[in-house]
């Protein structure tokens, strides 16, 4: 059966589209499955976590392993008390960066299911995740408050071309940033809520976004999957190079460098190090592994693009 994307067929009709990765799941039962963990597995965390509990002394806000100057010969020099307070600027950093990313998430998503069926469970869920992200991105920026650190802006001009991004954005390309912005900060998320040396406030936001975001992203997979089978070949040459760029964007964005002038150290000297680090170039590859591995199975990882993400030092050459 031929299907024309974008038309009324692609909502409920039986489908039987393949890829690299094998036979896709029809898209309403996926959302269908979605829907229904919503239901059983979605957290308010106004009510959820404690927000007066005060802080523990001496207790991490980031693992310090996932600091961006660790193991650099700044690190060595740092105190321990700098080192705990770089990590609470920087879980302020990622917690901005995640509301920006959020929003621009969200702009994409209703985009996408503008022309959608609005009666579908694939739309139900596009707006299900909507309300979920609504409630990270409160979530982030009351963390942000409790932890006494600013709230950490990108600079303008990625602030402003994040903005041409999504104007331009095709719909696999919107899906790929999507994944992008949520796949390597889970990873990291991932290591913290278990670990018992970060402020339990952490562990509780890191939790609640973790179990959210599964389903975020096995809806994008299967979105992204379906697009890139369907769509016309200058889409999907525009995706790659998209995606590239804001792969290249987003590990410029990741820690913001006021940070570090935030905790007392040399702006200049910090990010050279952190340049120049092996340990936190793995972290990142490594973050991004799961999510670099997929895109290249269902051809993303391609040409100019490739070279992209190679150039943001997320994807080993």
């Amino acid at each position: 059966m031929t299907i024309t994307p974008g038309t009324a067929a692609d909502e409920h009709a039986p489908e039987a589209l393949r890829d690299a990765l094998g036979l896709l799941k029809d898209r309403e039962q996926v959302a269908e499955r979605l829907l229904s963990s919503s239901r059983k597995h979605s957290f308010d965390p106004d009510t959820e976590l404690d927000w007066d509990a005060p802080l523990e002394e001496g207790k991490w806000f980031w693992p310090p392993e996932l600091v961006s100057l660790y193991g650099t010969p700044m690190w060595k020099r740092m105190s321990e008390e700098q080192r705990l307070d770089l990590s609470r600027h920087e879980a302020a950093s990622l917690a901005s960066l995640g509301i920006w990313f959020e929003i621009i998430l969200m702009q994409l998503l209703v985009r996408h299911i503008y022309d959608k069926s609005l009666t579908s469970n694939h739309v139900r869920y596009a707006l299900t995740e909507i309300e979920d992200e609504c409630r990270h991105s409160k979530m982030f920026a009351r963390l942000i408050g409790k932890s006494g650190a600013p709230a950490y802006r990108v600079s303008r001009l990625h602030h402003n071309l994040a903005r041409l991004l999504k104007t331009v954005s095709t719909t696999p390309g919107s899906f790929t940033a999507t994944l992008l912005g949520e796949e390597i900060l889970d990873w990291m998320q991932r290591l913290t809520f278990p670990d018992e040396r970060i402020q339990p406030l952490v562990r509780g936001v890191t939790r609640i976004h973790v179990v959210e975001e599964a389903r975020h992203v096995r809806y994008a997979r299967e979105e992204l999957r379906r697009q890139m089978v369907q769509c016309p070949r200058w889409e999907a040459e525009l995706t790659r190079i998209s995606s590239g760029e804001a792969a290249r964007v987003f590990s410029l964005s990741f820690i913001n460098p006021e940070v570090y002038t935030n905790v007392g150290l040399d702006k200049r000297e910090a990010l050279a190090q952190v340049k120049a680090s092996g340990h936190r170039r793995e972290v990142m590859q490594t973050g991004a592994r799961r999510l670099t591995d997929f895109l290249d199975e269902i051809g993303i990882m391609r040409g100019v693009g490739r070279r992209l993400w190679v150039s943001s030092g997320l994807l080993a050459e």
